[in-house]
């Protein structure tokens, strides 16, 4: 399925690979200063894999945001606030991992306090 319907924020395009009830794997593209606003999830740790562009991953109280590069990755684990934005020049492609347990996105103020 590609699809950015349904999401709270947007993207260039988001394809799901596979979902069940407790694991999801999708595709997601960001265009260039698109980003995945500040939020959390209550069950479900995200594992991001960087296959094109310049993918930023934003923390609270982490002293530099982490900047993934083709075929770099890294876990958020729950409940982490997070914001996932493209840094770069062209289209930033990922693939991410969320489980295991329900999917939620708790949105959070801009920048969240913890």
């Amino acid at each position: 399925m590609t699809t950015s319907e349904n999401l709270p924020y947007d993207i260039q395009e988001r394809k799901v690979i596979a979902e069940t009830s407790d694991l999801r794997v999708a595709e997601m593209i960001l265009a260039p200063g698109q980003f995945i606003p500040w939020h959390r999830h209550s069950h479900v740790t995200d594992t991001f894999f960087c296959l094109e562009g310049d993918l930023q991953i934003e923390m609270p109280r982490v002293g530099n945001a982490i900047r993934l590069t083709v075929g770099d990755s890294f876990v958020v684990p729950t409940p982490r606030a997070h914001r996932v934005s493209n840094v770069g020049k062209g289209l930033c492609r990922f693939v991410i991992v969320q489980g295991v347990g329900a999917y939620d996105f708790v949105p959070l103020p801009e920048p969240p306090t913890s």
